[in-house]
């Protein structure tokens, strides 16, 4: 379980960062919302994953409130999953 979480974590901030400083860009400076409606609905996907499978992971490795929180917090900072991953897993 905690391999698929981590693979899970990896792809959802590498989806977020794609959204940030590739599709946005696309969308809004060039006019290609295309990219940004793929893009983003991976993310999402993957942003829903994230959240279900860290209620699973705070259950297995015995998270305290506050450690679940930051978990949860750092799937909607740029680069968080990755620290994530680093500082509690």
């Amino acid at each position: 379980m905690l391999k698929t979480f981590k693979i899970v974590s990896y792809l959802e901030g590498i989806s977020y960062l794609l959204i940030l400083f590739v599709t946005m860009p696309l969308k809004y400076i060039w006019d290609m919302p295309e990219a940004n409606m793929v893009i983003g609905m991976a993310h999402g996907v993957l942003f829903l994953l994230y959240i279900a499978l860290a209620v699973f992971m705070k259950q297995i490795l015995n998270w305290n409130i506050k450690t679940f929180l930051i978990v949860l917090l750092c799937s909607i900072i740029p680069f968080g999953t990755f620290w994530m991953d680093k500082k509690y897993l």
